[in-house]
């Protein structure tokens, strides 16, 4: 991925942040284990292992998205894949949930759907897809 001239991925700051949340997350859990409040061990438990693994699979898939020449490539936990611009479609879906607007950019190759948020690429779908589609074009 280090050939491809543009990628992205969750913004440092975020990944920095969920590791410092973990890490407070689990010194509450040491707490709770030390005072002995069994209903605040779990929650403390819980959140702690839910952020971690957010912090983890953004520290893993780095970056998620990777543009260039002849494609693209994703990153997800089973590794690396390749998606060359003629096998791909790539779209934006808006949902609207809870009053707001959610943007996400789709990708398709065969029978995959790859889903990006925000947060995944670390900027706003639209304007990756402005990005993606000027590279396609350019190929």
């Amino acid at each position: 991925m280090d050939n491809y001239p543009t990628s992205w991925a969750p913004r440092q700051a975020v990944v920095v942040s969920a590791w410092a949340v973990t890490a407070m997350l689990l010194a509450g859990v040491a707490a709770e284990a030390v005072s002995g409040d069994r209903g605040g061990l779990v929650l403390f438990a819980l959140a702690a292992v839910a952020v971690g693994a957010f912090a983890a699979h953004a520290t893993v898939v780095r970056p998620r998205l990777a543009a260039g020449p002849d494609g693209l490539v994703t990153r997800t936990l089973s590794g690396a894949h390749r998606l060359p611009w003629a096998q791909t479609r790539t779209r934006l879906r808006t949902t609207r949930r809870m009053g707001r607007d959610g943007v996400t950019l789709e990708i398709e190759h065969d029978e995959q759907l790859y889903v990006f948020g925000w947060l995944d690429l670390g900027e706003d779908p639209r304007d990756v897809l402005d990005v993606l589609s000027t590279l396609r074009a350019r190929s």
